[in-house]
């Protein structure tokens, strides 16, 4: 009878996991508190009272539970290197909730109390959305190839991870570039210090103490206090939100549909990596804690974060998830975030966002076939796509002399801005239009009405995206009609 392997609670490697997890999801935190209380005004008994704490507890359960899941993997497959998968607050969702829901409203409506029964309801829809994806999750997984998921993947971690946490380390060189330098030496050279203690460790710990040194890290324990949501009353505004969001599920819908697939992505990067997790369990997880963070007051979904590649290559395990469920439920519940912010630099983010994304983008082609590379890399280019369009649009926006901001379709931009962009040197033609479709019959769909391409929903039949997408769709079928008869391939065949 084979012995069953004791599954440890904590272990070194888990420090890394905290180290990636709770300064990260700090990041978010943080700009959802300075959106809502210092550019919208909303009363601290808002933000403190309810939508942080909402949000912490809905993270908090998600955490727990997937420490159950890898507790339950390890115990099925009698090992004990399984590591948790990464639970945290979407970062997409989350600003096209700020930005693209509340802000809109929050000047519309002139309240925030309003406002923030309309941003629950959203949440509690994007929840239901996630839930929903649940069904169609592993029908999908089988069939979308694993590089078109984890080039998705790599893509995001290369461009928005890679670049943000390489700014973050140049913007303080003096405090981040030894953090950065120690971590990197087991991170990269594989390294330990006395008793296999790694260098990921001592960067983490070593910085916040030399951080403290510096003056760039303070003991703050100003706004602790205790602020723990009513759901009865969370509820009831809950209720009344639907109404006011119902002429932005365009927006809310198409970011949840984004958000299950993201998850979808990232429990293919945990298989790609050897945790063999169940994708649908994942999306219904993330659904129910997204709809829970609502019924308290969250108005930001969960989801399975990036970097899990990397988490299992510090070997990180089960505990981190469960210690870093605690701290950020806690934190939330009793006002702690002030403090952690000022006492984790932020040279730890950028080591943890480069780390991850670097190793996701090297596993994308590791555990792809070879033939699939130029997939990988195809998939790669809609985020660095996305990554110039925030880009553009956030610079131009301070000049004022864009005629629609938030617009999320074509027809929201003005031409002769677009063709200045252009004739500026800038790679923009066509970039406001690239959004990812699994095939493209469903690009066709959505486009047609108005998912995709366009700033409201609606039929657009005639439209030039709905219309190349059809012409596409007919010149593969075709061609798969035709395998074998007039066309042919070499499996063998190789591009590089």
């Amino acid at each position: 009878m084979e012995k069953q392997i004791k599954v440890p609670f904590f272990t070194k490697g888990d420090v890394g996991g905290l180290a990636y997890l709770i300064p990260n999801n700090i990041v978010n935190y943080l700009i959802v508190i300075g959106t809502l209380s210092f550019v919208l005004g909303w009363p601290d008994e808002l933000v403190y009272g309810k939508v942080i704490p909402g949000m912490s507890i809905g993270l908090m359960i998600g955490c727990f539970y997937y420490a159950y899941m890898a507790k339950k993997l390890a115990i099925k497959e009698n090992r004990s290197d399984v590591t948790a998968l990464p639970s945290g607050l979407s970062t997409p969702a989350m600003f096209v909730i700020l930005f693209g829901v509340i802000t809109p409203l929050h000047f519309a409506l002139g309240d925030p109390y309003i406002t923030w029964s309309a941003a629950l309801a959203a949440t509690f829809i994007g929840g239901a959305t996630e839930f929903i994806g649940g069904f169609i999750g592993p029908w999908m997984k089988r069939k979308l190839p694993r590089a078109a998921l984890l080039g998705t993947v790599a893509g995001i971690g290369f461009i928005w991870m890679a670049t943000q946490g390489l700014f973050d380390v140049y913007s303080d060189p003096i405090l981040a570039l030894p953090i950065f330098a120690i971590a990197m030496l087991g991170l990269f050279g594989g390294y330990l210090f006395p008793k296999k203690i790694p260098p990921l460790v001592v960067a983490i710990l070593g910085g916040i103490i030399y951080a403290l040194a510096l003056g760039k890290a303070t003991f703050d324990f100003s706004g602790v206090g205790v602020y723990f949501p009513n759901p009865v009353n969370t509820i009831q505004a809950l209720m009344s939100g639907f109404v006011i969001v119902i002429p932005y599920l365009t927006i809310i819908i198409p970011i949840e549909i984004y958000n299950f697939i993201e998850t979808m992505d990232n429990v293919e990067s945990a298989n790609a990596a050897g945790d063999n997790y169940n994708v649908r369990e994942a999306q219904f997880a993330d659904g129910i804690c997204t709809m829970l963070a609502a019924i308290f007051g969250g108005i930001v979904p969960n989801t399975v974060w990036l970097g899990h590649a990397g988490l299992k290559k510090t070997q990180a395990r089960i505990g981190y998830s469960i210690v870093s469920g605690l701290i950020l439920g806690l934190s939330g519940i009793f006002g702690l975030f002030s403090f952690l912010s000022n006492l984790i630099p932020q040279a730890v983010c950028a080591i943890t966002f480069l780390w991850c994304a670097l190793v996701m983008v090297c596993q994308a082609f590791k555990a792809t076939e070879k033939k699939h590379y130029a997939g990988v890399a195809i998939a790669m280019v809609p985020p660095v796509a996305d990554f110039l369009f925030t880009q553009v649009t956030g610079a131009v926006s301070l000049s004022n002399i864009w005629t629609e901001t938030l617009a999320s379709g074509l027809s929201g931009y003005n031409a002769d801005i677009s063709t200045q962009i252009i004739n500026a040197g800038v790679m923009w033609n066509g970039i406001p239009a690239v959004k990812a479709a699994i095939t493209m019959l469903v690009g066709a769909a959505l486009s047609a009405t108005g998912f995709i391409h366009f700033a409201q929903l609606g039929w657009h039949i005639t439209s030039p995206f709905t219309i190349g997408y059809i012409i596409v769709a007919v010149i593969f079928f075709v061609l798969h009609k035709g395998e074998g008869k007039w066309i042919s391939y070499d499996k063998d065949f190789e591009y590089v």
